[in-house]
């Protein structure tokens, strides 16, 4: 009995309760919510997405990842990512999830959200980027299974099941082709959510779309390297090939290149010709209230500062220079969502009698809606947790090469054997 008691005394089970008392903490605020409604929160009609929003927003991009790596490694034939590409899946399936429970947060409705199944309207996006959320969160569970199976606690226990879940990693290229155009289509409809509503005038435009899928294509490899170098430094039985991690880091560094150059230009695009409400909110943008999250935290540090740092071989070398830019991509991915999910919000164009005029509206979350969102971002830090330790998700094996016996036969060996 003692040893099991000083077995859940470790500094993993410190971290995991230490986590818990937030994730308990945002299940209270949440039940608090189902009973009382949205009036607990400081959303309203001219600010209905919030804080809950950007958490969906960025959860989903931080699990790009998952369709970028899978692609990479089944499509294009980069066997070698495979290691990286497991970590990936695992953290997309988290992301996804977190998303669903901010969703299911922020409708109001919760016990509807079953009706876009049932109901279609192919007219519209969200019912386009609902259908993408359900159809790839099917294929990241169907790809997280194999793992599951792998896991010796799991064959121990489950002897006649965990073969079969390992045999789904058969359809593994199938999968990698569904979930690459079901999170494409996802990610850029994310973008054309905001970029079809008129009424807010700096999102209605296009670039968009673009936007949301590149700083996408960003942020989710970086957050699976990331995650990955911090196992490695904090599991010492952990197996982490730095060369790989490095690789990733650096096609990381030349899509931070395209996505300041998309960026630049999509909001300079607008300074061209004047139109109520747009101009305002760029202003808000760049010299206003959100100035410092946009310069500072998202331009400079999420985006200037890793570009310089990745693309250096000295300093994408070193582990703790890497690991810095890669955390200020993760943290400047958050700032552009904030920054586009809000500034639309807090400026608007009204159709007044005497015309279209900007108004300009506030928003601050309430206690509620950060005990929530404190909540579901301690969801996710205990199921990556978990996952480490249970399922092994960060784990990079001995390359293994093909030997040719005499008989004529092919061998695996590992490396160094």
């Amino acid at each position: 009995m003692k040893t099991k008691l000083a077995y859940f005394k470790t500094p993993f089970w410190a971290w995991i309760g230490f986590l818990a008392m937030f994730a308990a903490a945002g299940a209270v605020a949440g039940i608090l919510v189902f009973w009382k409604g949205l009036s607990l929160t400081n959303l309203s009609d001219l600010v209905p997405w919030g804080l809950w929003i950007t958490i969906d927003l960025s959860s989903i991009a931080l699990s790009a990842g998952a369709f970028m790596l899978s692609a990479v490694v089944y499509l294009v034939g980069i066997k070698k990512l495979q290691p990286i590409a497991r970590t990936a899946v695992f953290i997309g399936l988290i992301g996804y999830t977190m998303a669903l429970i901010t969703l299911l947060m922020d409708i109001g409705r919760p016990d509807r959200f079953w009706h876009a199944m049932v109901f279609w309207n192919p007219h519209s996006v969200l019912w386009e980027v609902t259908m993408c959320v359900a159809l790839y969160l099917t294929v990241l569970i169907l790809e997280v299974l194999p793992i599951v199976g792998e896991a010796d606690w799991f064959q121990a226990r489950f002897p006649k099941i965990a073969p079969k879940l390992e045999h789904i990693h058969k359809f593994a290229p199938i999968l990698a082709i569904a979930g690459l155009g079901f999170s494409l289509l996802h990610q850029s409809s994310l973008g054309a959510t905001y970029g079809v509503l008129k009424a807010r005038p700096i999102w209605y435009r296009p670039g968009l779309s673009v936007l949301f899928m590149l700083s996408a294509m960003v942020a989710g490899p970086s957050l699976t390297v990331l995650a990955s170098m911090l196992v490695g430094w904090l599991k010492p039985d952990a197996r982490v090939q730095d060369d790989l991690l490095e690789t990733v880091s650096h096609f990381v560094g030349w899509a931070l290149a395209a996505y300041l150059y998309f960026r630049f230009w999509d909001a300079f695009a607008m300074t061209y010709t004047y139109q109520p409400g747009r101009n305002e909110a760029l202003s808000a943008l760049t010299s206003g209230p959100f100035a410092f999250n946009f310069w500072i935290g998202e331009i400079l540090v999420g985006a200037v500062i890793p570009l310089i740092l990745l693309l250096n071989p000295k300093t994408r070398k070193n582990k703790l220079w890497r690991a810095m830019a890669l955390a200020f991509v993760v943290g400047g991915l958050v700032a552009y969502r904030w920054d586009i999910n809000l500034v639309g919000q807090v400026v608007l164009a009204a159709n007044l009698p005497q015309g279209i005029t900007p108004l300009f509206t506030e928003y601050f979350p309430s206690l509620i809606e950060f005990l929530v969102g404190f909540g579901v971002i301690a969801y996710g830090l205990i199921a990556f947790s978990l996952g480490v330790k249970f399922l092994n998700i960060v784990d990079h094996p001995p390359m293994r090469e093909e030997v040719h016996s005499h008989a004529g036969s092919v061998i695996p060996v590992a490396a160094g054997d």
